[in-house]
């Protein structure tokens, strides 16, 4: 990652950790679309199954970005308001950015050229428990905690081909090259 690429990282990640300062306390998912047609809406699950499994949200995006919804489906272009799904990934292309708020207030940001997984995600907003368990593929992530992250952080962690990262911080970057 060139010093460039993290400097927009970084700048995409305080303008959606500024914006979710000034939201409230309690994350909103946004709506979520009803379906257009019937032929459509035997292949999307119902709102509202939508929004109970929802783990978050794409909150901004730079550049091009794709969203794949669970293992196996196809990729579409995301756009800002995408439900995030446990089981998700985004991609991002060269010079594109995404950042993800999840239902606990924790901040993803996808750097340029990457591939992030949500490969599990639970949150109790009552008990503040839960689990976060995130696999970077390659590039880089930025991660600023949330709730659960605050209250549990053993119950966080980032995958890696080489490691596992435990949170023990509130902010922090991580990158992973490809192999060679």
């Amino acid at each position: 990652m060139t010093y460039t690429h993290l400097i927009a990282a970084t700048a995409l990640a305080l303008a959606a950790a500024g914006a979710h300062a000034q939201a409230p306390s309690a994350v909103t998912p946004p709506p979520v679309p009803e379906a257009a047609n019937a032929t459509t809406a035997a292949a999307v699950p119902a709102p509202v199954e939508v929004v109970a499994r929802q783990a978050g949200f794409v909150k901004t995006l730079k550049g091009s970005v794709q969203l794949q919804e669970a293992a196996g489906a196809a990729a579409r272009p995301a756009q800002a308001g995408d439900a995030l799904l446990p089981g998700g990934r985004i991609t991002t292309g060269p010079d594109s950015a995404a950042s993800v708020v999840l239902r606990d207030g924790t901040t993803l940001v996808v750097g340029p050229s990457s591939q992030m997984e949500l490969k599990a995600f639970s949150f109790d907003m009552t008990t503040h428990e839960g689990t976060l368990l995130a696999a970077l593929l390659k590039g880089s992530l930025r991660m600023i905690t949330g709730l659960l992250g605050k209250a549990h952080p053993e119950a966080v962690r980032i995958e890696t081909q080489f490691a596992f990262v435990g949170v023990r911080g509130t902010d922090f970057i991580v990158q992973a090259d490809e192999q060679p």
